[in-house]
């Protein structure tokens, strides 16, 4: 296993547990991280991410709210949010990481830690996450309704194009 990658499993272990324990597990934090690898790289990327994931985990959950439609964080697995909180981060704090990798590192890290169905779902909200930050909301065909599609109607019984 390459050395970033044990890093993300390590900072993922840390940040499910400050999601479960709280604050308590705060002072606990670096104690975990330093014993989970003899690596001075992998304990350090892992710290990182741990502390920079979990400092903005307020910001990262307004985007998986808007992300993630009909999904909000604190209703997730907490194993998925945290799995989704690393990916955010990367993508909007860490430009030294190619947006990608991130997303494809937060599938992997799903895939092995949560349900089969998982990686999947990581995907979908991380790219959504990613042409939000990027300001290509909505510029995808896939989201724009066929054109010879007929028209919806609203909850009073309008047609949505009216």
């Amino acid at each position: 296993m390459k050395r970033r990658e044990q890093a993300r499993r390590i900072a993922l272990q840390a940040l499910y547990q400050l999601d479960v324990r709280g604050e308590e597990f705060g002072p606990d934090v670096v104690e975990f991280l330093m014993s989970s690898t003899k690596d001075p790289e992998v304990y350090f990327f892992a710290r990182r991410l741990t502390e920079g994931a979990w400092a903005a985990r307020e910001a990262s959950d307004r985007l998986i709210r808007q992300a993630a439609e009909h999904w909000r964080p604190e209703r997730m697995a907490i194993i998925d949010r945290n799995v989704l909180r690393l990916g955010v981060y990367e993508l909007t704090q860490c430009p030294d990481i190619p947006p990608r990798v991130a997303i494809d590192q937060a599938i992997e890290l799903a895939k092995h830690f949560s349900a089969a169905e998982s990686g999947s779902f990581v995907n979908g909200v991380l790219d959504h996450v990613l042409r939000i930050v990027r300001g290509e909301e909505g510029t995808h065909a896939e989201e724009a309704p066929p054109q010879d599609a007929p028209a919806t109607k609203t909850t009073d019984g309008a047609k949505a194009d009216e």
